[in-house]
């Protein structure tokens, strides 16, 4: 791996934690929303998500990093909702082999060959496996029907005001 482009998609600590563990030959780029740089790491370049406030900039950031040709894209995944559209982004946009690390230091490669370990991966975060996987999928199939009576109460109040207001002596 020649060039990497971490992607700070979680707290800081986190990314700290894994960089002894990354390939030490390699020139590492990063992509954050967090002003300063992690304790240990001196890339060659860092872009701030902040810098990009519209489409224009967004566009020029990714052609700018698709030009960089990264050998590797290494997302840190730890359950927190930071940076969720822009390291999804990135994944799709970069042609770079993308590596997934959780919270707990766990990685894998996004491939073929471990497909199983990413629908794991996906289903434990949707709260689709385990003890939860029940109640989830209640919610999930309840949603429609909860969504029409509310959209149905609604339209009940807002007619009997409408015909209260044009019937004011029948009160």
């Amino acid at each position: 791996m020649s060039r990497i482009l971490l992607v700070e998609s979680g707290p800081r600590h986190l990314l700290e934690g894994i960089l002894p563990h990354l390939a030490s030959g390699a020139s590492f780029d990063l992509l954050t929303c967090f002003p300063g740089l992690p304790a240990g790491l001196t890339p060659e370049t860092t872009w701030r998500v902040s810098d990009c406030r519209d489409s224009a900039s967004r566009r020029r950031l990714f052609r700018q990093l698709r030009d960089r040709n990264y050998s590797a894209l290494v997302i840190l995944c730890a359950g927190v909702p930071i940076m969720t559209r822009w390291k999804w982004a990135a994944a799709l946009r970069l042609r770079a082999r993308l590596l997934i690390v959780n919270e707990n230091g766990d990685c894998f490669w996004l491939t073929w060959v471990n497909w199983r370990i990413a629908r794991h991966f996906l289903l434990f975060r949707s709260g689709l496996s385990g003890a939860n996987a029940a109640r989830t999928l209640a919610r999930l199939l309840l949603f429609p029907f909860t969504l029409a009576y509310l959209l149905l109460y609604a339209a009940f109040l807002h007619t009997r005001r409408g015909t209260a207001r044009m019937f004011p002596h029948r009160r």
